[in-house]
């Protein structure tokens, strides 16, 4: 085990980058997006010094209760069915644990719900399982949509979509909606798409600020892209590209023309990018696991589902309790904030 300087990154990074494990948030490039949040690399070397796991921890400080929360969103990176490997991650992360005063490190990495030997593993390890309701109670979505090209081009992907997707991508195209790449300059644009969505919608939104530091820090691997029509920005998203997966993180639209079907057309424009980039698989990242018509969220799935792709359940996150009453009382500091911030956006 080895916790790693900043000069040691590039190794860690070409690592992740590499491995089927790896995504975006384990890659050293994340933490620069959460303002904030501390920042430590652990990583498991074989007898030959060659890194064989690896995991990115994010490090929040609770000022009140006087520790922190280690997070390492889906890691870590390595064999999961490897209990020798996990259990070297684990050493490092018992030494920042008491570096940083921790109550838990919690992760949730990209692995099937039906991986029942990781399961195994990490409760012989002594961690705690929370799997969460259908909806989005964890940190992370544990349904995930997801589109798995599996050697095909873009005439069979499109060939794959619903009758109705495609026929909305044409529509949009007959339309004259453009889809263009846009650099900071267009965040003006995309945090306006966000605020309406989320005054439509009744959900939180980040600032300005977050996608500028997210733009900067992620570089070639994350786009901005508007959808504009007549002149005007009419729909966004944001989306990254790393270790062969591309993500469509953010998404935003107006209230005005959504008929000309924008978000339709600007999907496949990122799927494109997938596909050309070589990556395997274009995450559309969280849905509800419930799928019934009269659930108020059916309509993001039966939107990403017109892509042809398919529904992972995720194991959930597993959490590793160092404080137990500290870990109680972080819980109930993060439920009120939360509490609060529903009855703000209520007034508003």
């Amino acid at each position: 085990m080895e916790i790693l300087s900043p000069s040691q990154y590039p190794e860690y990074e070409a690592f992740v980058a590499s491995h089927p494990a790896g995504g975006i948030t384990q890659s050293t490039l994340w933490h620069k997006v959460k303002g904030g949040w501390g920042h430590e690399v652990v990583v498991s070397r074989n007898a030959d010094g060659k890194i064989v796991g690896g995991v990115s921890v994010l490090i929040r400080r609770f000022p009140i209760i006087g520790t922190s929360m280690l997070y390492s969103p889906r890691g870590p990176v390595c064999d999961y069915h490897d209990p020798e490997v996990l259990a070297d991650l684990k050493s490092g992360i018992d030494v920042l644990a008491k570096r940083y005063r921790a109550h838990v490190w919690k992760m949730d990495p990209d692995i099937s719900i039906q991986d029942t030997a990781f399961a195994d593993i990490t409760k012989k390890m002594g961690f705690r399982r929370f799997l969460g309701g259908d909806g989005f109670e964890t940190i992370q979505a544990r349904f995930n949509y997801r589109l798995y090209f599996q050697g095909r081009g873009e005439e069979e992907i499109l060939a794959g979509f619903t009758q109705m997707t495609r026929r909305n991508i044409r529509k949009a195209q007959k339309a004259g909606v453009e889809i263009i790449v846009a650099g900071k300059e267009g965040l003006d644009d995309f945090a306006r798409l966000m605020r309406i969505t989320g005054e439509r919608d009744g959900f939180a939104t980040r600032p300005k600020a977050y996608f500028e530091r997210m733009l900067d820090a992620l570089g070639q691997h994350c786009r901005l892209y508007l959808a504009m029509y007549q002149g005007k920005a009419i729909a966004g998203a944001i989306t990254t590209n790393y270790a062969g997966k591309t993500c469509y993180v953010y998404g935003a639209s107006d209230n005005e023309h959504r008929d000309v079907m924008p978000n339709q057309l600007m999907q496949w424009e990122m799927i494109r990018w997938a596909l050309q980039t070589g990556c395997t698989v274009y995450d559309f990242q969280g849905v509800s696991g419930n799928l019934s018509e009269d659930n108020p969220l059916y309509g993001l799935y039966r939107f990403k589902k017109g892509f042809g792709g398919t529904l992972d359940e995720l194991a959930g996150e597993f959490d590793y309790v160092y404080r137990p009453f500290c870990y109680w009382l972080a819980d109930r500091a993060v439920d009120f904030v939360e509490w609060l911030r529903k009855i703000k956006r209520r007034f508003r």
